[in-house]
């Protein structure tokens, strides 16, 4: 399996995940500096909620997994 593959099957298991979303979400706020905006709020606490996941959790998902998280928002052409 070369690289490329192994890691598109990475990010495919990962996105499995629930705190993917979450991670997803918040990591792109965080990109577009606009983390401390109300509408990301509103919209961050809701998928919280709504996922039974606390923001601690994905902070951890994200520093465990921010270089597949960045290259997913890449490939999706998300800033």
């Amino acid at each position: 399996m070369n690289d490329q593959v192994a890691r598109e099957t990475a990010s495919s298991e990962l996105s499995k995940d629930p705190l993917f979303g979450a991670a997803i979400l918040k990591l792109s706020f965080i990109r577009k500096d606009m983390l401390n905006t109300p509408g990301f709020t509103f919209v961050y606490n809701g998928t919280l909620r709504e996922l039974g996941i606390t923001d601690g959790q994905v902070d951890r998902f994200i520093k465990k997994h921010r270089d597949a998280l960045v290259a997913h928002l890449e490939k999706s052409g998300r800033p």
